[in-house]
């Protein structure tokens, strides 16, 4: 099986700090590649992966402000289409542009929706949505208006995360600064509940930064640590009392909440989008939906079993469930079958 892995091209794949996406496209193709598919990546020319890199774009737009993103995300997807005859199947992980060009080609193609941005992309999806195969991410993050293939949940490198069963004594945000991510909210949470917290994670909106972040930053209860890399979230999430993800929006997923509660630090999220999905509530962390009902929750925090919550994600959120499922796709797919509607199936067990 010949498989063209389409992976955004913002940031490298793997990402050095911040790319969610383009850690899940990596993460997807090393796991192909150690089950013996041919996989073929089209990323950023610096990115890394046991298979073979295709590239046209040398570097990732966001780190080079000369670079016009569009110009070279036309170039970047151009650059597969042009050989989609080489492959039995192309797995899209670009979002909506890619589906213009799939009538185009004979090859069938699998596209991720890793969520929609605004309810203005929907257009394109619905024009399309006889000649994709398409996937949610969760079954919440689902449109009406759209057939679905499958429900494959993310899932992460249990080997780059470690089980922490003594907790530490702060409160870690650790995610995007922008207002959809709550940011002012984990501060507001910290604040009444008299905790350290520590802040990590790219500046997404400047603004907001600037009016409800910066000039909350102390240096000593709040801390703002900027992004990290693999091993630095490893040992922030790990030695964490409770991750804080307060978000404001239908959220698709939550790389950050299963990373964390792969290091057995329990999350109390605000209870909207995939996070009664992703989160057993009151056994990997707490589903609240106020900042009074977060700090409520934080006197509870102790009598979660960290070692319950690598469980839970061991058993439902690992990279080597996410490509089987992926891989499983890409076989009915090429035989010509018709997938039927597949929701995965969470297990309820902790240990």
């Amino acid at each position: 099986m010949k498989v063209a892995l389409l992976s955004p091209i913002a940031w490298r794949t793997p990402p050095r700090h911040y790319g969610p996406w383009e850690r899940v496209v990596s993460l997807i193709a090393e796991g192909l590649v150690k089950k013996g598919v041919d996989v073929t990546l089209f990323a950023t020319g610096d990115s890394k992966t046991a298979g073979r890199l295709e590239y046209i774009c040398p570097i990732p737009y966001e780190e080079n402000p000369n670079m016009d993103a569009k110009v070279w995300e036309a170039m970047h997807i151009a650059h597969l289409f042009e050989q989609a005859h080489k492959f039995d199947i192309i797995h899209n992980n670009y979002d909506f542009l890619p589906l213009s060009y799939s009538r185009l080609v004979d090859t069938p193609m699998i596209t991720t929706i890793h969520g929609f941005s605004s309810p203005k992309i929907l257009p394109i999806y619905r024009e399309y949505n006889r000649n994709n195969y398409y996937v949610s991410i969760s079954n919440t993050d689902r449109s009406p208006d759209l057939d679905y293939y499958a429900t494959v949940y993310h899932g992460i490198d249990l080997n780059e995360l470690t089980l922490k069963l003594n907790a530490g004594s702060y409160l870690l945000y650790f995610g995007r600064i922008h207002p959809d991510k709550g940011t002012a909210q984990a501060i507001e949470i910290a604040r009444k509940s008299d905790m350290q917290l520590l802040i990590a994670g790219i500046i997404q909106d400047k603004q907001y930064f600037n009016q409800q972040i910066y000039p909350r930053i102390d240096n000593k209860k709040i801390i703002y640590l900027g992004s990290v890399g693999p091993a630095k979230r490893d040992e922030l999430l790990g030695n964490a009392l409770a991750l804080l993800h307060p978000i404001h929006f239908n959220e698709p997923f939550g790389l950050s909440v299963i990373e964390a509660m792969a290091c057995g630090t329990p999350v109390i999220a605000f209870n909207k989008g995939s996070m009664p999905e992703v989160i057993k509530d009151g056994e990997t962390g707490f589903l609240v939906d106020n900042v009074e009902m977060a700090c409520e929750k934080l006197g509870s925090i102790n009598k979660i079993k960290r070692a319950n919550c690598r469980y839970w994600v061991e058993e439902n959120f690992s990279q080597e469930r996410m490509v089987s499922d992926y891989l499983a796709l890409y076989q009915e797919i090429i035989k010509g079958g018709k997938l039927p509607v597949r929701t995965p199936s969470l297990s309820g067990r902790c240990k």
